[in-house]
């Protein structure tokens, strides 16, 4: 074996060491998915002719100019009703281990029917969705040469979902440190030694930092509760899962304010806070608030690549 190839197994060993030590994963560049499919799901995404007053589509909530979130503290469904949850991103979704804040749902199509169909959301049925889609000469000309048959709910949702998978931001900066492309700032640096060393990384890791795991909001000090809030209590009816909740990813986190399930966090700094005091027991100086903010802003990635190519 030559100097050179040595040289290059020693680098790539030493990478593959660094990855496994580190609590997070770079998002990968790319990942396969029915681009046939995707694009038609990106259509019915930003169609409000999917909701029974016409004035609400899936991108209505889930803002591609806001990280794929909704920069309101709570969304606005048909005949101008709030709900009672801030809509997480659903950018990198296709990473999480469970769907909505409270896992209700096990995967993005399972995901994709409960807002088309919740009566304050887009309150559509079943049989008013495939009238309208089989009523629409292109939607039924594009189902047909993909699902080879006319526009049913079950494909349309198929089609939202294989969307919403193509939907990753890869390339961050601390992606980029991770895989040895760049360094990080001094600041960034200390952030993320902040971020494993204070506990964060202990729920926000893994390649969504976050998203695979259910945990307490309010775990040393309580976090206010109220009934209407969509916890995993609402899913076990047991009382010790009062504000538990699926982990938000930190990917994108600079992007996607107002912050909590809640909506009632208008900063990243106070989001900090609020953390730190909530679930780590303790108050952050300025300047750690400072650095992990600055670490933090290293995680916000490409925007997906489907939202930015034509076909």
């Amino acid at each position: 074996m030559n100097i050179f190839k040595h040289l290059t197994l020693l680098f790539l060993l030493s990478q593959a060491l660094l990855f496994a030590a580190e609590p997070i994963k770079p998002i990968p560049k790319t990942i396969e998915y029915d681009r046939k499919k995707a694009e038609l799901g990106k259509l019915l995404f930003m169609d409000p002719q999917l909701s029974s007053d016409k004035s609400v589509a899936c991108v209505s909530c889930h803002s591609f100019e806001h990280g794929g979130a909704d920069p309101r503290p709570v969304s606005i469904g048909v005949h101008g009703v709030t709900g009672n949850v801030n809509a997480p991103t659903v950018y990198n979704s296709y990473f999480n281990f469970r769907q909505f804040w409270n896992g209700r749902a096990k995967d993005l199509k399972e995901q994709a029917s409960g807002p088309l169909h919740n009566p304050i959301e887009m309150g559509m049925v079943t049989k008013e969705v495939e009238k309208y889609l089989r009523s629409n000469g292109y939607y039924r000309k594009v189902f047909q040469d993909i699902y080879k048959k006319e526009p049913t709910h079950d494909d349309a949702l198929d089609a939202i979902a294989e969307f919403e998978k193509a939907l990753i931001t890869p390339d961050c900066k601390f992606d980029r440190f991770l895989r040895g492309e760049t360094e990080l700032s001094e600041s960034e640096k200390r952030g993320y030694r902040l971020f494993k060393t204070l506990g964060c990384a202990t729920c926000h890791n893994g390649i969504n930092v976050g998203g695979n795991s259910f945990q307490k909001m309010g775990l040393i000090f309580p976090y206010p509760w109220k009934e209407s809030f969509p916890d995993r209590y609402h899913i076990t009816g047991t009382p010790d899962d009062k504000n538990v909740y699926k982990v938000p990813t930190l990917r994108n986190i600079a992007l996607t304010a107002p912050y909590f399930h809640d909506g009632s966090v208008p900063t990243l700094e106070l989001a900090l806070q609020k953390m730190a005091y909530h679930n780590l027991g303790f108050d952050l100086s300025a300047e750690e608030v400072r650095d992990l903010t600055s670490f933090l802003k290293s995680l916000t990635g490409k925007k997906p690549a489907i939202l930015l190519e034509e076909r």
